[in-house]
């Protein structure tokens, strides 16, 4: 407010505070390495293991401008994922917005992915190469369902995923005034004006993309094509939509598009992508909150997903709302925990 500091500048050194060293305890073995220059956590099982073990890869959350592999409930999270599914989790970094904006949070997880698919990578943790995850939360599942479709096209990578879990993921920014996003516009946590400027902080520091995003103007009419993958009137199970209008989009100038492409990009936004490509993604696991402005992205991949034959296990939580997961020393982030990590060992 007095123009000392970037928001997220500051809201990144206070979060510093919850950062914990990796620590290895009496279960998992915790150490700090690089994966193609990425900077990652490693949590391996010290019980001995007859067979290869299953692989997590975890992108954390935070806007594409907040926290780290470090932050203690991550460093929690992946220590219970490691010890109870006897899995090798690697905890990934990334470069952060507002010094970088996109595509380098996508490049940076996309780069510390492949090179963990990598043969002699897999090899070296004992991972099967055919139990591999992707999992994330919030802007991490936006990154994770972001990699996940990339992998379909790469020719590079040989090795291909199991599953990917998205956990109440932010996956479009073309239509912010959603049932969830008017509904829940100044719920704690994460209200929409503050979703808005972690989208507009992920491309650019012009708050003119924000301003815009606001007022519903920042499409261009030459991609309206592109609301038919967000239409939410058609995608949205009925229960979501009562008392809620759809209405058409009001488009913009195509100056905002221009200068920051990124926010019409796929590998930004993946509920664009078409229905060809979702066709050949992998079991998928997606965990929606009720009291959350993210709620019907995650709704509407569910209904895209399952309209393309993707498998899909949704679990829609009527209590919960976002941040939920990382809430380790509740009840709700204790349940919604035991049932992703059921799932994965049901399903990995």
């Amino acid at each position: 407010m007095l123009g000392l500091n970037h928001l997220m500048d500051s809201m990144m050194i206070g979060m510093s505070f919850d950062e914990v060293p990796p620590t290895s305890d009496e279960n998992v073995a915790v150490t700090e390495t690089t994966f193609n220059h990425i900077p990652v956590r490693v949590y391996v099982p010290k019980r001995k293991s007859e067979a290869l073990r299953r692989g997590v890869f975890y992108i954390h959350g935070g806007g594409w401008c907040l926290g780290s592999a470090a932050l203690k409930g991550y460093d929690s999270l992946s220590r219970w994922t490691a010890d109870r599914l006897d899995a090798v989790v690697i905890s990934t970094d990334y470069r952060l917005a507002p010094k970088y904006h996109f595509p380098t949070q996508f490049e940076d997880v996309y780069n510390a992915l492949k090179w963990f698919l990598r043969e002699k990578v897999l090899a070296k943790y004992g991972v099967n190469p055919e139990r591999v995850a992707v999992s994330g939360d919030s802007a991490g599942g936006n990154l994770a369902a972001a990699v996940t479709q990339q992998l379909l096209d790469d020719p590079d990578v040989k090795i291909k995923l199991k599953v990917q879990s998205l956990i109440y993921p932010a996956l479009q920014p073309l239509d912010v005034d959603t049932p969830s996003y008017q509904g829940y516009s100044h719920f704690p946590v994460l209200s929409k004006s503050l979703m808005v400027r972690f989208w507009s902080e992920y491309f650019t520091t012009d708050r003119s993309l924000e301003k815009a995003m606001l007022s519903h103007q920042h499409v261009p009419v030459e991609s309206s094509h592109l609301f038919k993958f967000v239409n939410w009137s058609s995608l949205l199970p009925e229960r979501f939509i009562k008392g809620y209008v759809y209405n058409n989009p009001i488009y913009g100038s195509s100056e905002l598009s221009k200068k920051y492409p990124g926010f019409l990009d796929v590998r930004a936004a993946p509920l664009l992508a078409d229905d060809h490509k979702l066709r050949g993604l992998p079991l998928t696991y997606i965990i929606t909150c009720q009291y959350d402005v993210l709620r019907d992205d995650g709704l509407m991949y569910v209904s895209r997903l399952r309209n393309a034959g993707v498998r899909v296990t949704h679990n829609h939580v009527e209590d919960g709302f976002h941040g939920s997961f990382s809430l380790l020393n509740f009840k709700i982030g204790y349940r919604l925990i035991n049932q992703y990590i059921s799932w994965l060992s049901e399903n990995l």
